[in-house]
């Protein structure tokens, strides 16, 4: 946010220099990122003192040989006054008195010819036979806008002969609103700050203003269909109002903050916005349409189906059922919160002015900003957070300055709905905790200082002691301390010990040593666990993503394939959810990886993901939700990324089940499991016949997770591409760390050469792959050091109703260089076993 320290001055003194000042903004949690000086030095083009004044007409007349130039003749308080050649066509002959800048030879200036800004160094030129080594400036020239279209003209009561720099020159801040100080965004707000870190108190502007018109309560009512999203909305009417420019200085303020000037009535809605952070609008009064109850009645609601409304940028947006709404008893006016409608906006000829000041909620505000992708300086404020009380503020204030500078007469009263006033915030505060958490000696007398320089209310108040309970220590009176209205971040005592933090200085805050030794550092097997596995899948091309803990039944039941056993599990609700989307913990893993799965597939080739997270189940008999940590893998898309490599005619080679079983098994191997079986299993979020559950080979035969292609129906439903599998794996984390060896062996390079032979064997269809690789490897016992299938064959040769598997087997011991005859022992152990155990037979 842009905060003009001229503008500053108008409601507390700034009594640091501008840089000193921007520190202690920043200590206090207002970060000023940059400081821009205007004309000063400092800035990009400094306006010369001696070179550039505030000057005064004292007549104009047409160049005797040009009929597009003006001879300008201009007084600067030297007594002397000088004629400069101008083009200007803002200015005619016979003019005189208009206050202008004159820039003398020399001076430096923006080029207005040239795009861009081009510094040029104002030179003497003969224009037309007229000597002329001085120039009247426009905004351009000086830096000030992109306007070159006239000279700037200066308001009536500017000092003739005063530098420029000392009569327009300023500073700017440029200060980062967070979301936690949103209650910051306006001048005012700035100003509080300043106040309360310099000693001062904020002098606020006048609100008065004079109603002489009719009782507006007989032309104009307010409804409001839901307090929660529209808590409170304000209206005054001002009739016979004058369309034209505001003034000078307000238009001057408003480009400093980043704002362009549009005519008086829209600028001061702008200005008081600006002020005091309370966003306003202003409604052409005679485009609210009268309906059938014979009154103008203005109603907040959420949009229907089918609604639209053309906004001040001249789009027509179609409305979401989520979207407030202002609204006659026609239909729209306005986006709420975001922008006006067309229909209603203050045009040249409005005449009749309905000013609005209201309060929305901030998530449905942001919501439709995002939406809509219309993100204005009112929703900006809105989305984050403006208290209710600001809102008749506002309303006075912006009463006040339309009958100053657009005169009209204003009507008697003014509507405020308000349904349910916002209580006023009460907290107490124990000075001994304030001292103890902060750890400073602070008195009483110097919290309750801070806090009022902040504008909260102070009250001492003692402790009572209970009835038949002895006394305590003497402990200093707590402080019972009321919010300020326009504070919507204060809850608890926590907050207001922040605030007294901020403003005594974190930098005075001593650093002292422990009172303690630090206690000893204790393991924690499971996070370690953890990380482990995240190296792992890391080192196997995998990402890790973090999703939403919070989702929606709704949005859940999406991992299932229709009309198939869903997961009937109570959810852990939240008591008050603030987006519909979010409002139940999660039950799995796997909806949050396909929702980034689905995002992601739409730019990339190739998508390969993890999650390591928690799941939430109630408690038992009521009591805290039960974490289970789970693990998700979501992959697909091509096998390796697009390159001048891989690519082929028909197109890179996309990822499938194995690969999915082999990153499995990478993690499974890195993790130091024993043994494991994937077995054949159905599921409804599976493919059914392309799923496998994985388990430990021990007695427990616990099951470890859940592997396989998602299920067609699944897919399509989440909008994945159908021209390649989607492949989901769902772990328990807490019971692989359990399966996970805690010791085991480490084995030296080998010393002795390994044999390497293939065995190709030919087994029933049914016997799947995994129980014939089990069976090789208990026979083969220690000295079969590594199995690898490389053949998988059906064909009439071997078969109907048959499979041929070729192995590799690598056998080698650790002691020893195995002879042909051990060899040819463990292959015969081998054969015997799958020939006993599984029905094999040798292919030869």
């Amino acid at each position: 946010m842009r905060v003009p320290i001229s503008w500053l001055r108008e409601y507390v003194e700034v009594t640091l220099p501008v840089d000193v000042l921007a520190e202690k903004l920043t200590l206090a949690g207002f970060e000023v990122e940059h400081i821009e000086y205007v004309g000063l030095p400092g800035s990009e083009l400094p306006w010369d003192r001696d070179k550039i004044f505030v000057g005064q007409l004292l007549q104009v007349e047409r160049h005797p040989n040009a009929d597009r130039l003006l001879l300008a003749t201009v007084d600067y308080g030297t007594g002397q006054p000088i004629t400069v050649v101008t083009g200007a066509p803002n200015i005619r002959p016979g003019d005189s008195g208009q206050k202008v800048v004159l820039a003398l030879k020399g001076a430096r200036l923006y080029d207005g010819h040239k795009a861009g800004k081009v510094i040029m160094t104002l030179k003497a030129a003969t224009l037309r036979g007229i000597k002329n080594d001085s120039m009247v400036c426009s905004e351009k020239e000086l830096g000030l806008s992109d306007e070159h279209e006239g000279i700037l003209i200066l308001p009536d009561d500017a000092p003739v002969g005063a530098p420029l720099a000392d009569y327009l020159g300023d500073v700017v801040l440029e200060v980062a609103i967070l979301p936690s100080t949103a209650r910051a965004a306006s001048i005012i707000g700035i100003a509080r700050e300043v106040a309360a870190l310099t000693g001062q108190t904020v002098r606020y502007p006048p609100m008065d203003f004079t109603a002489e018109g009719e009782p507006i309560e007989g032309e104009l009512r307010i409804e409001i269909r839901n307090s929660r999203l529209n808590p409170r909305f304000t209206a005054g009417v001002i009739r016979g109002v004058t369309i034209g420019p505001s003034p000078f200085w307000m238009q001057r303020r408003l480009a400093l903050c980043g704002m362009r000037a549009i005519n008086n009535i829209v600028d001061i809605s702008n200005y008081v916005m600006l002020e005091f952070g309370q966003p306003t609008h202003a409604f052409d009064l005679d485009a609210v349409r009268i309906g059938p109850s014979g009154i103008r009645t203005i109603t907040t609601r959420l949009a229907e189906p089918g609604e639209a409304l053309t906004t001040l940028d001249g789009q027509t947006r179609d409305l979401q059922p989520t979207d407030i709404l202002v609204c006659d008893e026609i239909g729209p006016l306005s986006l709420a919160g975001v922008m006006g409608g067309a229909d209603s906006e203050v045009k040249e000829s409005t005449r009749n002015v309905l000013f609005e000041a209201a309060s929305w909620d901030n998530i449905s505000i942001r919501k439709t900003a995002r939406y809509h992708n219309l993100h204005s300086e009112a929703s900006y404020r809105f989305s984050r957070g403006v208290h209710p009380a600001l809102a008749m503020v506002a309303q006075r204030r912006g009463l006040h300055l339309l009958q100053r500078y657009a005169g009209g007469v204003i009507s008697r009263g003014i509507l405020d709905a308000y349904p349910s006033p916002a209580p006023p915030v009460r907290i107490a505060l124990h000075p001994e905790r304030v001292n103890k958490l902060l750890g400073v000696e602070m008195t009483v007398e110097e919290m309750t200082r801070i806090l009022r320089l902040l504008e909260f209310e102070v009250k001492a108040e003692g402790e009572r002691a209970q009835p038949g309970v002895a006394a305590p220590a003497p402990q200093p009176p707590r402080l019972m301390v009321t919010a300020p209205e326009h504070r919507l971040d204060i809850e608890g005592e926590h907050d207001l010990i922040e605030e007294i933090a901020r403003i005594y200085g974190y930098d005075r805050i001593p650093e002292t040593l422990m009172a303690d030794a630090l206690p000893p550092i204790h393991g924690n097997p499971a996070l370690d666990f953890e990380e482990r596995v995240r190296d792992l899948l890391v080192g196997a091309g995998l990402q890790e993503i973090v999703t939403y803990r919070l989702t929606s039944p709704e949005q859940e039941a999406r991992i299932y394939a229709p009309n198939t056993p869903a997961d009937h599990r109570p959810y852990v609700m939240l008591a008050n959810p603030i987006n519909p989307e979010r409002t139940a913990m999660r039950h799995t893993l796997v909806s949050g990886a396909l929702e980034v799965l689905t995002a992601n597939l739409r730019h990339h080739a190739r998508v390969a993901i993890f999650e390591i997270g928690a799941v939430f189940l109630p408690g038992s008999e009521g009591g805290l939700p039960e974490e289970q940590p789970r693990l998700a893998i979501a992959m697909s898309g091509a096998r390796a990324e697009p390159s001048w490599r891989t690519h082929n005619a028909d197109g890179a080679p996309v990822m499938d089940f194995y690969d999915l079983k082999g990153v499995v098994e990478s993690l499974l191997d890195g993790l130091h499991l024993g043994e494991v079986t994937y077995e054949p299993t159905t599921h409804p979020t599976y493919y059914p016949g392309r799923t496998a559950a994985v388990r430990a080979c021990d007695a427990s035969g616990m099951l470890l997770g859940l592997l396989g292609e998602l299920h067609p129906r699944v897919r399509d439903a989440w909008g994945l591409p159908a021209d390649r599998p989607v492949l989901i794996a769902d772990f328990d984390l807490e019971a692989l760390r359990h399966a996970a060896a805690r010791d085991y062996a480490i084995r030296d390079l080998p010393r002795f050469p390994a044999t390497i032979e293939d065995l190709a064997i030919v087994v029933d269809e049914a016997v799947p792959a995994a129980a014939v690789a089990r069976t090789i490897r208990q026979a083969g016992g220690a000295l079969l050091r590594d199995l690898r299938l490389f053949d998988v064959y059906r064909g009439e040769q071997i078969g109907s109703g048959k499979k041929s598997l070729a192995y590799s087997l690598t056998y080698q011991a650790e002691d020893r260089t195995l002879t042909d005859k051990d060899v040819e022992t463990l292959r015969a152990k081998i054969i015997r076993a799958l020939e006993g155990q599984l029905g094999a037979t040798v292919r030869r």
